[in-house]
């Protein structure tokens, strides 16, 4: 029978996107891993691959189209021996799995574009009685190097389809995943904006209505969600940057022939990094049930865009030289201004940096971006009068800080030991090479 193809869902936080345009029609023949369309998600426009073998039935979804939802057929692949006498009315939008069920695994895993997510039920192999089992490639790969039987496992995906965390529940070797009914409630939703409420209160008065688009919602959605359920709280720290600024132009000149230049948020970050290694309780997430101690430092760095910003997540960034921190910093950078970061690098990490200070922002609180367990706000370097220990009076470069941290995650001594480890690096800056 025809096969539907559905609205895949390309990031964690996508529940509908925008069908930007149809690279096949009606007709044509396409193969497994052969580009049919662009959605446009909350975070970018990606590629969309064909799944199977066949041949474009029915476009169900003109290009265009905005707010369609997850799971929702676009269109209709005829098999072959299948012709448009065939096709029948497609089926009503598959429910997605709720977020607050979904980990980080299962979330890179719905999330990433690859051949086989194509309908959200990519067929794999057959049962003893010859019906065809749903499997996702994570899933079957994870299978296969476990030796079990998909037929033997039930799928918790749409349409019965199995994903990772159906083949690790069903191997003795993995941890259960915690079911809904011991994920904790959240905090009672909010009553909505009413729009006419508020249109009714500026009539007569003249104003431009600017449409939301999937990502100014993505960042309303989330940032509600942060302050409403993570108990936040703030530390702040100054500190002196003249240490820094002169040892970074020292290292600016000997790399100009190599045409790299350092800036100082690269030595924010590698600060960071090397602090998250130095206090390792305080590279954590939130987990609902459970905190997560991550081994590596994974950076995450705020990038502001046009209509909204992008947290580039930096690896392993405690292993890399400033140098390669800089050129890694400026493609994801580009990338994201572009909208072509992949979920693979703007995912993860424990820990986010917000620099306003190249805006002449003195100081700030940043909002946590979940599931993170901080997340530093850095200030312009400024002039200032200081009085030294021997009671002296003189002139120094300070830069604020302010390190807003979930209160689940760490707790005030921890935050503090943390900021005392990330003040330390940036004013001690040779010894981050060490």
């Amino acid at each position: 029978m025809p096969i539907e193809i559905l609205m895949p869902a390309l990031s964690p936080t996508m529940e509908e996107g925008t069908l930007a345009k149809w690279l096949v029609k009606e007709g044509d023949v396409v193969s497994s891993g052969d580009i049919v369309a662009e959605i446009e998600t909350d975070k970018a426009t990606m590629e969309f691959e064909a799944v199977d073998d066949g041949v474009i039935g029915k476009l169900l979804v003109a290009e265009g189209t905005e707010g369609v939802k997850v799971n929702t057929p676009i269109a209709m692949l005829l098999e072959d021996g299948e012709s448009a006498d065939d096709l029948g009315t497609p089926s009503a939008p598959k429910e997605a799995p709720a977020s607050s069920n979904i980990g980080p695994a299962e979330a890179s895993e719905a999330t990433t574009p690859a051949k086989g997510y194509g309908r959200g039920e990519a067929p794999q192999t057959k049962t003893a009685s010859g019906d065809r089992i749903f499997a996702s490639p994570l899933a079957r790969r994870i299978a296969n190097d476990k030796g079990l039987d998909l037929s033997q496992i039930t799928g918790s995906g749409p349409r019965g389809r199995i994903v990772k965390a159906d083949v690790e529940s069903a191997s003795s070797q993995s941890a259960t995943a915690p079911t809904k009914d011991e994920v904790p409630a959240s905090a009672p939703a909010p009553k909505p904006v009413d729009a006419s409420a508020v249109a009714r209160m500026y009539e007569g008065r003249a104003y431009t209505e600017v449409p939301l688009d999937g990502m100014r919602k993505t960042i309303a959605a989330r940032l509600t969600e942060a302050k409403q359920t993570i108990p936040h709280f703030y530390l702040r720290r100054s500190v002196t940057l003249d240490p820094l600024m002169a040892f970074r132009a020292q290292l600016n000149a000997q790399l100009e022939k190599r045409g790299v230049k350092l800036s100082v948020n690269d030595f924010i970050i590698k600060a960071c990094a090397l602090a998250l290694q130095q206090v390792p309780a305080a590279n954590a997430v939130w987990a609902g049930d459970r905190i997560l101690q991550l081994e590596p430092s994974d950076v995450a760095v705020a990038v502001a865009i046009e209509g909204g910003l992008f947290t580039p997540v930096l690896k392993d960034a405690h292993q890399k030289s400033l140098s390669a921190l800089s050129a890694e910093m400026k493609d994801l950078a580009t990338s994201a201004r572009d909208r072509k970061l992949a979920p693979h690098e703007y995912q993860g990490g424990s820990f986010a940096i917000s620099n306003l200070g190249m805006f002449g922002i003195e100081n700030f609180d940043a909002v946590i971006n979940p599931p993170h367990g901080a997340i530093l706000a850095v200030g312009a370097g400024m002039k200032k009068p200081v009085v030294g220990g021997d009671g002296t009076l003189t002139v120094a470069t300070m830069m604020s800080m302010t390190l807003s941290v979930d209160h689940r995650v760490i707790d005030g001594a921890l935050g503090a030991e943390l900021l005392q480890a990330i003040v330390d690096n940036l004013e001690n800056p040779m010894a981050m090479l060490a």
